[in-house]
């Protein structure tokens, strides 16, 4: 809630500034109004209770009935929830409610598809770091709204060892015995590997996850056979709803897709006075 609070905050001051003009001069002060956030398309909810408390953050006297709860599908021209209040409130709280909801509600929809794509094959989808600077918090809730796993959070986490830090550690064997000798014990330590030879590095280091990047699919499956459930495997690299698919069906653990955050398209919404 700290976060969300702060994340709010900030576009609120961002989009009304010393004074909302349009509203100050049109509307009397006093008014009150009734509206409704309505569906325009299609798409799995994610922040209906973001978008309420843009509106509890202006005048904690707002009133916000959620009819639709996240995670849940919705289709075109479904009340999500009804909203009323002070009329200035709900016209200043507006576009920031709509932003965050449609953005947020694109990211369930988008993750939805490729949990669906894969389904029956083992495989979990889980996103990235990827993400919109200051807005990690809510994307990420999004993507678990959308039927999908978090990978870690940021950097202070999880460890993942990756191509940079294999080369300034001088390899992979001697970047996972650091890990290990500094890293707390409850953590995995994930390696990511370009090709079978940096695979085969990553299993005689010791770790837990091995990450396969951009690699193609008769590789993903040699890696898989020689992984041999001695570590879990995750494929990473240019995952589309096109590719997922046959790239769940080689055997890998997790596919991470970083287009669930940063490729896909907010969804639409109205908020509309009665």
């Amino acid at each position: 809630m700290v976060i969300t609070d702060r994340i709010i905050r900030y576009a609120l001051e961002e989009d009304i500034g010393p004074g909302d003009l349009t509203t100050q001069a049109v509307i009397e002060a006093g008014t009150t109004a009734r509206a409704q956030l309505v569906a325009k398309e299609d798409f799995v909810l994610s922040g209906i209770d973001v978008a309420g408390r843009v509106f509890y953050l202006l005048n904690d006297s707002t009133a916000f009935e959620k009819l639709r709860h996240d995670g849940q599908p919705v289709r075109r021209g479904e009340v999500l929830a009804w909203i009323k209040g002070e009329a200035a409130i709900l016209l200043q709280g507006e576009r920031v409610a709509l932003n965050l909801l449609q953005r947020m509600s694109g990211i369930a929809t988008l993750t939805s598809r490729f949990v669906r794509e894969v389904e029956g094959t083992g495989a979990i989808i889980v996103d990235t770091r990827k993400t919109t600077p200051g807005l990690r918090a809510l994307e990420k809730y999004s993507v678990r709204m959308g039927g999908a796993h978090n990978h870690r959070t940021s950097l202070y986490d999880g460890i993942l060892i990756k191509e940079n830090h294999i080369a300034a550690a001088g390899g992979i064997a001697e970047a996972v015995q650091r890990a290990r000798h500094r890293a707390p014990h409850t953590l995995r330590i994930e390696v990511e590997t370009r090709d079978l030879a940096e695979v085969g590095q990553a299993l005689e280091a010791g770790a837990d996850i091995i990450l396969l990047d951009n690699m193609e699919l008769e590789q993903l499956r040699q890696a898989v056979q020689l992984i041999d459930r001695r570590a879990l495997s995750e494929a990473s690299g240019g995952v589309t709803l096109e590719t997922v698919r046959n790239i769940a069906e080689t055997g890998v653990n997790y596919i991470s897709v970083g287009a669930l955050t940063h490729s896909f398209r907010a969804v639409d919404i109205s908020m509309l006075f009665q």
